[in-house]
């Protein structure tokens, strides 16, 4: 049996179209190149899970704790809302807290980063977070669905969430010039779209899926939309009497808060030109190294200062996060430089830049996918994957 290596031929261009002479031709990389780039990840990874220790510990416990000290704080603030200044603080801490228990705390207990302290507060298995999604639900859309499948065409419904279109490859419908508003829409009720995601609508509509399917979700979405909309919309603002309409418009800007930015991080993690998709078939039966390259590819970071870094969970580092996704987060900054030397060695890109310009360029992608509009040159794949492909034994 001997080893044939083939060429993953793709483009973002619809098939129709030739390829853009004013692009820069793509990267081929070899596919001894991949299975390096993978074992060199894989050293990366078992170095800092062996590394693993009461650092890392006192850094989540010290972050809970902000957390909690935010939302007692902005809690009580409430109280004194009637003075502009108070309330405006009121709603900062609760919007601070919403977004640490969110982002840093949520999203990263969830995915696992801390099931090895074996303490039941921060282990994935038992965590519920600030957020109308249940988090059993929340694991399998995301960490399993999401995850697993990254950027991989109708597997991944993280690309536009069942409602936007964010890649050339997805068809183009008069209903599309609405994905501007579309987007908008998620953004601000975003948390109510993770909550959804799991449905899987469109499927639904479609008949791919039947209603029956999705029973087990509805009561689940029950219990947590309950306990939220009580805690934010009524017990809280009831418990400070005349202030109740001061402090329940306080809790949904706070909640409006921490959507757009969960919304902006996420988004510019994910869709930026640059991060490349892929197709089912070129996926098939991948090898380690090959899920490395993809996780790479397929995602882009934010630059910007610890505290930047800390507000986003660190999924300003998504490529880490994308390569490494159990590993503790605040782990994410000392592995970035091995991450972007290794991208540089085999001449694959490392897209990276400032909030503004991320947000800017993923919201310009958003408008222009709204149109039947050809790809940019910036919008076609930066790199070709070579694999290694067993023949049949002669």
């Amino acid at each position: 049996m001997t080893l044939l290596q083939l060429p993953t031929i793709r483009s973002t261009k619809p098939k129709t179209e030739k390829p853009d002479a004013t692009g820069p031709e793509p990267v081929v990389l070899s596919a001894e190149s991949v299975e390096i780039i993978g074992r060199e990840l894989d050293a990366i990874r078992d170095r800092v899970v062996a590394d693993l220790g009461t650092a890392d510990r006192d850094y989540i416990l010290r972050v809970v704790r902000m957390q909690r000290r935010l939302e007692l704080t902005g809690r009580a603030l409430m109280f004194l809302g009637f003075l502009p200044p108070a309330w405006l603080a009121g709603v900062a801490a609760l919007s601070a807290s919403k977004i640490l228990d969110n982002m840093e705390i949520g999203h990263n207990v969830m995915h696992g980063q801390y099931d090895w302290m074996r303490d039941d507060m921060l282990h994935s298995s038992s965590f519920e977070w600030d957020n109308v999604c249940p988090s059993d639900q929340w694991r399998h859309s995301h960490n399993y669905m999401h995850h697993t499948h990254t950027n991989i065409l109708d597997l991944d419904r993280d690309i536009g969430y069942g409602i936007l279109r964010m890649e050339y490859e997805q068809k183009w419908t008069p209903l599309r010039l609405g994905n501007p508003l579309y987007a908008f829409g998620l953004m601000m009720a975003f948390e109510w779209g993770v909550m959804l995601h799991d449905l899987e609508y469109d499927n639904v509509l479609k008949g791919k899926r039947k209603w029956s399917d999705v029973k087990g979700l509805l009561a689940g979405w029950w219990g947590k939309m309950r306990g939220q909309v009580a805690k934010d919309y009524i017990v809280h603002p009831a418990l400070t009497g005349p202030l109740f309409p001061l402090t329940f418009a306080g809790n949904l800007t706070a909640n409006l808060v921490r959507n757009v930015w969960a919304f902006s991080v996420i988004f510019c993690g994910h869709f930026p030109s640059g991060a490349q998709v892929f197709t089912q078939e070129e996926t098939a039966e991948e090898t380690r190294g090959e899920w490395y390259v993809r996780q790479m590819l397929g995602s882009a970071n934010i630059s910007g200062s610890p505290f930047m870094h800390l507000a986003t969970g660190n999924l300003s580092h998504q490529i880490e996060h994308h390569l490494f996704p159990d590993l503790p987060a605040h782990r994410y900054p000392e592995i970035a430089e091995e991450v972007r030397a290794l991208c540089e060695e085999h001449g694959l890109p490392y897209t990276t830049g400032p909030l503004w310009k991320q947000v800017a360029n993923v919201w310009s992608k958003m408008f222009r996918l709204a149109l039947p509009l050809s790809p940019t040159p910036a919008d076609t794949p930066a790199v070709l994957i070579e694999r290694r492909k067993v023949t049949p034994a002669a």
